[in-house]
């Protein structure tokens, strides 16, 4: 009897011990790899286990420890099927089985009553009379494997969370570097000849809008407004480099039709037909009053002419940027502004918005909003504060950006 004790007395240290021994390594911060190893050698070295496998849910389930089974064990079980049906521990020795490989115990390991990992256990040998002591270590094991696995889990979440921190500051500094690429309000022109006007709201972080603005003379400016398809850090990195290939191809005496087909080369060899850019461009000459502009693909702009009353929207042009390998036609319309105007040019993602179980699209708010003698800044705030773009809507799935002019009639601005 005393002799019982004793050897109770043992087992109870060691398992204390072993426990301890685990919860100081995770305290301590040890790799995945080597809590694994010391698991492995309590089950097998001192618990004397012959065959064991460990297979744990994350993302998906995987085999963290397979000592003694054949090396395709696990690429052999569907733990739906075969793992899912143990709620608890299970002798399955004698029963029909789906494993490759005859399995005497399974251990489900469970946390919040979900299934997190289990553990099987095969080649126990018998003492004599009975089955193997490893019987009585069960529980052990279970919490063992318990401890384990949630320590793993912790360990991967961390990680990933340090991985998402990361990504955050990278996305924080993309979007401050693509938004320096979008011209600042200040430095939009506003003189006796124009004022200019925009507003920019991606929605990530970075986006696959583009607006710019560029003094092509000293009695011309000329502006765009772009969008590529798709969205993320693909659309915004080509959206970058188009920035770069339209500052040093839209220059002034070149004609517009020129500026598109070397743009179209370039957007060609840049996304090899997997994207392509929208683009609205133009250019206004302060002396005679003309503007030009080509549409290549994108959401027509509204000209309206306050004087007239006429609401015209801009489409002549060509296929979008990257479309085609080479453009097959391009149309340069060319406007004579006599009378007061404002320009209203847009992304697509101002008219179409989440409606109902769809996509609604449609542009007859802008043009409540345009259509009236109030200046551009405030049908810009209009058409903003109508659709809730700076309250969130949930409506809204697309970046979006505007930039507009106002032209002046004959005798300057009032």
């Amino acid at each position: 009897m005393v002799k019982f004790s004793e050897n109770r007395l043992k087992l109870s240290t060691f398992k204390l011990n072993a426990l301890l021994d685990i919860t100081l390594a995770i305290n301590d911060n040890v790799s995945t790899s080597e809590l694994i190893r010391r698991y492995e050698k309590l089950l097998t070295d001192d618990l004397g286990i012959g065959k064991v496998i460990l297979v744990t849910f994350s993302e998906k389930w995987e085999c963290l420890l397979n000592s003694g089974f054949g090396n395709r064990f696990f690429e052999k079980i569907e733990v739906e099927r075969d793992l899912m049906p143990y709620e608890e521990i299970s002798f399955i020795t004698s029963e029909p089985q789906n494993f490759p490989e005859l399995v005497d115990i399974v251990i489900p390991v469970t946390h919040k009553d979900e299934a997190i990992a289990f553990v099987l256990i095969g080649d126990i040998e018998e003492e004599g009379e009975g089955v193997s002591p490893i019987i009585k270590h069960l529980r052990f094991i279970q919490t063992l494997s318990n401890i384990i696995t949630v320590a793993i889990e912790n360990k991967r979440l961390f990680k990933e969370s340090l991985r998402q921190e990361a990504l955050k500051r990278e996305m924080e500094l993309a979007s401050r570097m693509q938004t320096m690429l979008i011209p600042a309000r200040e430095k939009l022109p506003s003189n006796e000849h124009i004022r200019m006007r925009a507003f920019y709201h991606p929605h990530f972080d970075v986006g696959g809008d583009y607006y710019d603005v560029i003094e092509l003379g000293k009695n011309e400016v000329g502006f765009c407004i772009a969008d590529v398809s798709g969205k993320g850090i693909s659309a915004a990195i080509l959206m970058s480099n188009f920035q770069a290939n339209l500052r040093a191809l839209f220059t002034e005496g070149q004609p517009l039709a020129e500026t598109l087909k070397r743009l179209n080369e370039r957007v060609m060899n840049s996304a090899k037909g997997e994207k392509f850019i929208t683009l609205f461009i133009a250019r206004y000459h302060y002396l005679n009053r003309e503007l030009k502009y080509v549409n290549a693909g994108h959401n027509p702009p509204f000209l309206y002419e306050m004087g007239s009353g006429k609401l015209t929207q801009l489409s002549s042009g060509c296929v979008g940027m990257g479309m085609l390998d080479e453009l097959p036609f391009v149309n340069e319309a060319a406007i004579q502004l006599d009378e007061p105007a404002k320009l209203f040019c847009y992304t697509d993602g101002l008219v179409e918005v989440i409606h109902g179980s769809g996509v609604k699209f449609g542009t007859k708010d802008l043009e409540n909003a345009l259509t009236n003698t109030r200046s551009l800044e405030h049908n810009i705030k209009t058409i903003i504060d109508n659709q809730k773009i700076l309250e969130g809507s949930a409506a809204i799935f697309d970046d979006i950006s505007i930039i507009g002019a106002e032209f002046p009639g004959k005798k300057g601005f009032n």
